[in-house]
This record gives structure tokens, sequence and C-alpha cells, in this order.
């Protein structure tokens, strides 16, 4: 086990900022990383200009990573630079998956980085701020660390502290599986998180009920593949993720369960039950198909066709009526034809999206689609990316507007931007604004929509009072209600 006290030499607190890039598994891990420099004296500052400690939390997945992550690096270099000239050090660590990806590059090209460490290797961080502090005294070389020994990293991660817990509000995410098999062609994740692993059933269990404990109602659990999850239980056995949903929906204080991101491929039919069997489950699921075109399919490697999607989403949708989809696509990948986008516009319009995440075709390197010959001119990537976005904002408009008039329960989350209003969520995820007393924040209330604005809904709260057992939410009462026609 690493150790994880505090050296006697070191001031009792320090301030470490964390910049969190890309996805929402780099939000768990900073949260992590987070928990396991408190146990070293460290405490999280807003700005960068105060730190002992600067940590950039990267991703490799958009485009010009890379480049981001260098002009932070210069301006992180700036800050050093000001507090070493008042007597005060700042270490600069660079981690997550740009980090995995280039490392060596890291240290060759930024000299005032003090240590590298991958995705699977934050759990090591007592020792490589030991490292780098040494080497700063003139002993031992820049800590490196980019393995992908996952397992090891969530059994020496440290229980988050309650306190800590409930500074992060009602709503929590939970890593419950890392990596990817599926060596999609344009994706860097095999590289930098390695393969697929699970962790423990008791793991994710006891961190569920840590969050519980400390108010957190509504729990997401993350994976580059989550639904090929396989965790081993006590008993010997290897879980999937439906039963391990099962599992999470008894604890008691967890009302709302959601699940991202996933592959067509594991979409099992226990997972499809259990959207049909457990209301804790949010009726919204997020399963990225990236093209609608068999051809581009097949190139990009996801070994499913566009029939086997639609027939998939049917599935989804006869096991739970009021789902709602959202999804990932990929615009001018190589060799991509105008035939072949308007099979992607047409997927839209076909599944109707609640919500999309879409993107240019970027090379990566190491990918097998960036050595392709058939590169698509970046002005007509533009140009696609554009139409469809249009096609997307118009159907996440027309999906927001077929709520409008319905009763909904809303897990109420934070304060809104003026005075007496408050911001929760939906079952589908959209955010819903309406006015009533601070006391509601953590509580599910029903809430009347009356209009929608953009990607936002407005109503009205059925009742002001702290909602009590029996009425309209409480952490006993689990069904959503819907009144109205159902989601589409």
């Amino acid at each position: 086990m690493t150790d994880q006290s505090l050296p006697p030499d070191q001031p009792a607190t320090r301030k470490v900022f964390i910049k969190t890039y890309g996805c929402q598994m780099n939000v768990y891990d900073t949260e992590r990383m987070t928990d396991v420099l408190s146990g070293q004296g460290f405490v999280a500052t807003e700005t960068a200009d105060d730190a002992d400690l600067v940590i950039l939390n990267t991703c490799h997945i958009r485009e010009k990573a890379a480049e981001k992550v260098y002009s932070d690096i210069g301006r992180m270099r700036e800050i050093k630079e000001t507090r070493a000239s008042s007597g005060q050090s700042t270490m600069i660590a660079v981690a997550g998956c740009v980090a995995q990806a280039e490392g060596a590059e890291i240290t060759r090209r930024a000299p005032t980085v003090d240590m590298v460490f991958g995705p699977q290797s934050y759990h090591r961080l007592p020792e490589l701020i030991r490292q780098a502090e040494a080497r700063a005294a003139g002993f031992g070389a820049r800590p490196i660390a980019t393995d992908f020994e996952a397992d090891e990293k969530f059994e020496e991660l440290p229980a988050a502290s309650g306190a800590a817990t409930r500074a992060r509000g009602v709503t929590a995410f939970l890593t419950v599986q890392e990596g990817c098999d599926k060596f999609c062609t344009f994706c860097v994740v095999p590289y930098t998180r390695g393969a697929e692993i699970s962790r423990s059933v008791t793991q994710v269990l006891a961190e569920a009920r840590r969050l519980a404990d400390a108010g957190v109602r509504e729990v997401t659990l993350l994976g580059q593949n989550v639904n090929a999850y396989h965790g081993l239980a006590p008993d010997g056995a290897n879980w999937s993720l439906a039963r391990l949903l099962y599992a999470l929906a008894d604890i008691p204080g967890l009302d709302r369960l959601r699940y991202t991101t996933s592959h067509p491929r594991d979409m099992g039919d226990d997972l499809i039950a259990a959207h049909a069997d457990l209301p804790q489950l949010m009726p919204y699921l997020h399963l990225p198909v990236q093209s609608g075109s068999d051809r581009i399919l097949a190139a990009m490697n996801r070994r499913h066709t566009r029939a086997d999607y639609l027939r998939l989403i049917e599935r989804i949708k006869t096991a739970r009526p009021d789902i709602a989809m959202s999804g990932d696509f990929i615009v001018g990948f190589p060799g991509e034809t105008d035939e072949d986008f308007e099979a992607t516009m047409s997927i839209v319009r076909e599944v109707s999206y609640a919500a999309c995440f879409s993107f240019k075709y970027s090379p990566r390197a190491g990918t097998p689609a960036a050595t392709l010959a058939t590169q698509v001119d970046e002005g007509l990537k533009t140009e696609r990316l554009l139409r469809l976005q249009a096609l997307i904002n118009d159907e996440t408009y027309a999906f927001n507007r077929s709520v409008v008039g319905r009763t909904m329960d809303v897990l109420v989350e934070k304060r809104g931007k003026r005075a007496g209003q408050l911001v929760g969520r939906s079952p589908w995820l959209q955010p819903v604004h309406f006015d009533g007393p601070e006391t509601l924040i953590g509580q599910i209330c029903c809430v009347n929509v009356d209009r929608t604005e953009s990607f936002s809904l407005f109503g009205k709260a059925l009742s002001t009072d702290r909602p009590e057992a029996g009425m309209i939410g409480s952490s006993t009462g689990r069904a959503i209600r819907i009144t109205g026609e159902t989601a589409r």
C-alpha cells in the first residue's frame, strides 16, 4: 500500500489547483485526486495563482488536446516563476490521458513540469510528490508514472470523507469500469486507458453507500464501456451492469441511477430488462452510434450495422416507453461521402434523440484511421458539422417542447441565478428552473413545466414545503410520476 501519511517536514496546509479537461471520468478522477491529497495536507483552491501544486488533468479525445495542454503549461510556468521570485514554490503536474499518451514528449518540451502520471497512477500521488521534491533538491529524476494497473489504483485509493462528499452536492459520479477492448479505428482510449477492467462489486457498493450516507441522491456510473461491466462479487461470480444496478437500487437514499457511456454491442437483455424493472434507473440512455452509414461504421470498426442499432433502440423503447436517447456522432471520418453523411442525418431523424454530441473527425496519432489516405477536407467537415448540429438542436428543442404542460419529479440541486430560484434535473437530464425555498435542495419535488427556453425547462413546484414521506418526493418515494404524454 502507498504511504498516505504527511511527511513531518511539510507544512500542515498546502494548496492544490486541479484543472479538469474533457469527460466525466476525468471529473471523477479529479475528485479522487483531491481525496488522496487531503491526506497530504493539501486543500483545494479555485485559482492557480496561489497554488503550491497545480495538476492539469488532461483529456486526449478532443481535437488539438495536446496543444491546449502545452498552452496551459506555459501559463502555469509564469505563475511558478512569479511565486518563485517571492520565495514560494509551485509544482506542476500533467495527469490524465495526454500524459499517458505523450509523457516522454511532455518531459522533452516542458522542462518546467515536475511530474507526469497517467489516469491509472494517481493513487501514487504522495510518492510522486516526494520524488518531485527530491528532484527539486538535486536528487533523483523527474517522476513519470504511466502504468495500466487500474485494479491496483482502486484498491489503494482512500475513501472520500463525508465532508468532502457533501461538499460535492446531491449528485455524484462513480467509476465502475475503465478501458476499452473495442479498438474503434478513430479512438485513443485503448491506448490511454488500457484494456477493459471492472471494479469489484464490493468496492462499488461500498463507495455508493458512502455517497448515500453523505446525502447524494443520484449516482451516475461511469466507464469507457460501462455496460461491459463484469465485476467480481464476494461469492466469486462476475456481475453484469444490470445485476449491479439492481443491488444499487436497494441502497436507501439512492433515488436515481444513471450510467454512461455505453456501446451498442454490450447492451444485454438483462440491462434492457433493468430499464423496465427499476424506477430508480432514469429513463435516459446515452448510446453512441457515431455514424448512420454502414460503410463508415465498418471503417470505424464499430462491429454493428445501422439496422442492428435501430433494432436495439426499438427493443429499449419497448421495455421503457418513456425513455429518451442521446448519442455521439463523428462527421468527416476518412472516406465519408455525401451519401454517408446523409445516412447520419437520416438516423438522427429516425431515432429522434433528446440530445447528442457531435464532432468533426480529427486524426489521433497511433490510431488506424489517422493513416488513411482518404481524409475529408476540413471545410467540408465544418459544413457537415453545422448541418448536423442544426438538426440535433431542432430535435432537442422538440423534445423539450414535448414535456411542456407535464408534471415530473425534479431532483433539486442548487440555487438559481436569481433570488428565490432553484435548479434541478428532470428524469431526462434537462435543467429545470422554478421558485422555492433553499430547504428543497437535495429533495425530489414535483414540478409542473410551463415553458422551455433553449435547453432548459421552467415551471412551478406543486408544493413549496419541504417534502415528507408520502408527499411530492422523499427518500422513500422512488417512483417517477409522469402525467401527460410519454416521452418520445
